[in-house]
């Protein structure tokens, strides 16, 4: 990468775009709503389940006009979820600002394990054993999203939820490629500890992005 432009990825003026679409939020408190995706490369927080794990060397997607990525957002819709990757890996600030200065409401999925930038209408936090979340993000999020892969995972759920405020919303969400074997478990668990939801990819259900 060029110094030139690697310095304006550094300040947030471009970002690392690996994709960008328009569907509907298939997760968490907002599944169902439309929603224009944006999705930036860049996460070194490797999750062995990961389901983009194109997204992890940010050093392979176009460095894009910050400008552009907002304008092209706005054109469908005006809620705009910012995912990854990892999003936080980068200044999100003049992104955020772009695109609430032209009217949108602006969503994160983060693993919150690298300090919060931009200003967020949802925070949806999903946090990861590898790196943890910082403590900012813990009092800033609004819901909490768990991935189930094994049973262990639910005392790591719980010892999470114990950092978040008493207003975060907690979701249980089982990881998909053992979800036959894991949502039992994880309705079981519900049914006994009712403070937690159950959240399913019901895109992937849907087949859309």
């Amino acid at each position: 990468m060029q110094e030139s432009i690697e310095k304006l990825v550094n300040e947030g003026k471009m970002l690392p775009l690996m994709e960008e679409f328009y569907t509907i939020q298939g997760e968490g408190f907002h599944k169902g709503t439309a929603a224009y995706f944006i999705r930036i490369g860049g996460c070194d927080v490797g999750c062995h389940w990961c389901d983009v794990k194109e997204s992890w060397n940010a050093d392979i997607h176009p460095p894009t006009d910050t400008e552009i990525i907002v304008d092209n957002a706005i054109k469908y819709s005006d809620v705009v979820v910012v995912t990854g990757g990892e999003p936080l890996t980068w200044d999100m600030s003049i992104l955020t600002k772009g695109l609430k200065d032209k009217g949108a409401k602006t969503h994160i999925e983060t693993s919150g394990a690298y300090k919060l930038s931009g200003e967020w209408d949802w925070i949806c936090l999903s946090p990861k054993k590898m790196k943890p979340p910082t403590e900012e993000v813990y009092r800033k999020a609004h819901e909490l999203k768990c991935i189930i892969y094994n049973k262990s995972d639910f005392a790591f759920a719980e010892k999470q939820a114990s950092n978040v405020t008493e207003d975060c919303i907690l979701y249980l969400q089982p990881e998909w490629s053992v979800r036959d074997k894991m949502i039992p478990l994880i309705v079981n668990y519900v049914m006994n500890n009712p403070k937690w939801k159950v959240s399913l990819q019901t895109h992937k259900y849907l087949n859309i992005p």
